[in-house]
């Protein structure tokens, strides 16, 4: 008897979750008890059918093909026809299976989602499936980690075993989700949390189940899930046979979506929210949409990425809203030695009119890019609050080029560290540091290092029409010594913000009319590059010079006259300088 009351209180605390959690977008639509359980004609449904509009390939700097696009015939089935019972507490994982089953059997179609709450185990998915959310649709993944078996697949862009997904494809061809309902991913169930990120009386609510780490900062689902963590495996322990993968599995929280070498998908409308680990991730993708989406999760939650785009190719990216605890749209391609040995890149990628609140980043390349990625256009992009607006992150080891990146029109506000950061010793750390973790572990090494395959390259990067109404830091662009950060070009800007830009191991940088506001220090900090050109450089009067140039290895700094009424006093040089590293153009 305890057993079952301690169940059914665990399950009306995830009901009571997943409300408190979701922010529906209601519409008039019938009840679950009105839908007809048979199979149906799909006239009267609002189904996704919009071809792109012409308008998103306006602009393309690249020869960026057409995405291909999902069709399917005229034929659906709800899954009440196999018994589905909406009321939250009757799990419904049988009835989804059969009801995709059916439509799959007949050529493909589209399986419909009634309103109403639907608990379920994972669903998997198949080809020819359009997965159909109607409004008021919320669909509930279950709590009971045994739903969710271990399986080989990529996490962290490493070869390694992970639960299995709530929704999952492997191999498919013309799959969608659409529709307007919410998939819960249930994932304050799997997150270990911190306890300073948590108010005093969430951290007492929350510790009346589970365990706590031996400092008492942390909390965690279960024994299992406490066993595994580790300050050094990044989410992936370092083990070889699924039997020692086993002894941790609560630990092995699964991302929402899985998608794996999946053709011609589109994901149109649906809220996706409260996973256990990254929400959205299309993997090994070609011709892939994603669009109308509503993506959430806790701004506290443990790896809760929005979308991680790892290694696909012709990717549309548009009209979503993203409020996430991770990093927001994120491209990756593998991580280190797997990364390189699968060795495929992302690449011919849109991404237009998109909205970021909560987000450690607004658009994000990397750490995981040792694949490379290349061919990426990002636009009208909105960033609010976000850690960091457009963010670059990589480390010795992962090799991996990243090149051809064209970002235009973008807007941030209240960033609370840079609206703009090239990172290339990263090492883990959130953008606003958390209790556990140190600055100096991504300190800059100076050291040179030899340049091999684990070496990363960043460059031919264009920025254009970039407004940063406050940030702690302007931009901050950070290579390696051994591998500059290479032609990076930022014009017509406005960037207010406490510090300027900085410019640290690079090469080939270009400043053309861009305005830096800052409340101290200089607009602009030169230290071991070359090759750089400023023009059109406007900043606010300070006590200090609005240029610093520095470092032995600093050459060939050119900079406008006219950008200085007093340039013997507006630009300092470093006493390690050579003599001609600067000259007045």
């Amino acid at each position: 008897m305890k057993n079952v009351a301690k169940s059914r209180f665990l399950l009306a605390l995830g009901l009571a979750s997943a409300f408190q959690f979701s922010c529906q977008r209601q519409s008039s639509a019938p009840a679950a008890s009105a839908i007809n359980s048979s199979a149906e004609a799909t006239t009267g449904r609002n189904f996704s059918s919009a071809s792109v509009a012409a308008t998103i390939y306006e602009g393309i700097e690249f020869d960026m093909p057409k995405v291909k696009e999902t069709k399917y015939p005229n034929y659906s089935v709800p899954i009440t026809k196999y018994g589905a019972v909406g009321d939250g507490i009757t799990k419904n994982t049988q009835a989804f299976e059969q009801a995709i089953a059916d439509v799959a059997a007949k050529g493909g179609g589209h399986v419909i989602i009634p309103r109403g709450l639907w608990l379920t185990g994972p669903i998997v998915l198949k080809s020819n499936i359009d997965l159909h959310a109607e409004a008021g649709s919320m669909v509930i993944f279950s709590r009971d980690f045994d739903d969710y078996p271990l399986i080989k697949t990529s996490f962290e862009g490493l070869d390694t075993y992970r639960c299995q997904s709530p929704i999952s494809g492997m191999n498919l061809e013309n799959v969608a989700i659409t529709g307007e309902g919410t998939f819960d991913g249930n994932g304050d169930a799997w997150r270990p949390v911190k306890k300073s990120k948590m108010t005093d009386a969430q951290w007492k609510a929350l510790t009346k189940t589970g365990v706590l780490s031996d400092d008492g900062k942390t909390w965690y689902p279960t024994e299992k899930s406490k066993k595994a963590d580790a300050k050094d495996n990044f989410n992936v322990p370092n083990f070889k046979t699924k039997e020692e993968f086993e002894a941790v599995k609560d630990y092995l929280r699964p991302v929402l979506l899985s998608l794996v070498n999946c053709k011609t998908v589109l994901l149109d409308g649906p809220t996706f929210q409260n996973s256990p680990a990254w929400n959205l991730h299309p993997l090994m993708c070609q011709d892939i949409i994603l669009r109308n989406l509503n993506v959430r999760n806790p701004w506290y939650s443990q790896n809760g990425d929005g979308l991680d785009l790892e290694s696909c190719k012709n990717a549309l990216v548009y009209n979503n809203t993203f409020d996430v605890g991770d990093d927001a749209i994120c491209v990756k391609s593998g991580k280190d030695e797997d990364g390189r040995r699968r060795g495929v890149p992302t690449e011919n990628v849109i991404v237009k009119n998109n909205v970021v609140y909560h987000g450690h980043g607004g658009f994000v390349v990397g750490s995981e890019m040792s694949g490379g990625v290349k061919n990426v256009h990002v636009s009208n992009c909105t960033f609010m609050g976000t850690d960091i607006g457009l963010r670059f992150k990589s480390t010795r080891g992962r090799g991996g080029v990243v090149e051809n990146i064209w970002i235009s029109n973008i807007d941030m506000i209240n960033i609370p560290t840079q609206a703009i950061s090239f990172n290339l010793f990263y090492g883990g750390n959130s953008p606003v540091l958390e209790e556990d973790q140190k600055a100096g572990t991504e300190a800059r090494v100076e050291k040179l290092v030899p340049v091999t395959e684990e070496t990363p390259s960043f460059k031919n990067i264009w920025m254009r029409n970039i407004t940063v109404s406050g940030a702690d830091e302007a931009v901050a662009l950070q290579g390696l010594p051994e591998m500059n950060l290479q032609n990076v070009n930022i014009e017509n800007a406005y960037l207010k913000a406490r510090r300027g830009i900085s410019a640290v191991d690079a090469t080939g940088i270009a400043l053309k009319n861009v305005k830096v506001v800052t409340e101290k220090g200089p607009a602009l900090t030169i230290y071991n590059s070359k090759d750089i050109n400023v023009q059109g450089l406007t900043f606010n009067q300070t006590n200090e010079p609005a240029v610093k140039v520095l470092g032995p290895l600093t050459k060939n700094v050119k900079l406008n006259n006219k950008d200085f009424t007093s340039a013997a006093t507006q630009i300092s040089k470093g006493k390690d300088l050579g003599k001609a590293a600067v000259s007045m153009q």
